[in-house]
């Protein structure tokens, strides 16, 4: 059983879900909004919202502890100087993820996720 389990595995070995989620962040920071899979966007929410909430700080080590999660220093300041305090005001809630569509090929629920 998976009783108050704390995050999907998303069929994926450890390493790779972290380089997964590693590359939906910055897609999701350069585009401002994706499409992926429904359970993808739902784990993306958590990880992403963290990185924002770390990043409110906005000092040397928020610039630090993002750059050791997305290992990107365009995003990194990206995050921490345009995204972080657009939403310093807010506690939480910082994306959104609409249901799209059904996958024509394995009939995956897709889903849009965004920058509120």
């Amino acid at each position: 059983m998976r009783h108050k389990h704390g995050y999907r595995k998303l069929n994926r070995t450890s390493a790779h879900r972290a380089a997964l989620l590693k590359n939906l962040s910055l897609a999701l920071t350069k585009e401002g909004r994706i499409e992926t899979t429904l359970p993808k966007a739902k784990e993306l929410r958590s990880y992403y919202e963290k990185l924002i909430t770390k990043a409110s700080a906005n000092d040397f080590n928020s610039h630090r502890a993002i750059f050791a999660m997305i290992q990107d220093k365009a995003c990194t300041n990206t995050i921490v100087t345009e995204i972080a305090p657009k939403y310093a005001d807010r506690n939480g809630g910082y994306t959104r993820i609409i249901k799209t569509r059904m996958r024509k090929g394995d009939s995956a629920p897709m889903a849009i996720i965004e920058l509120v």
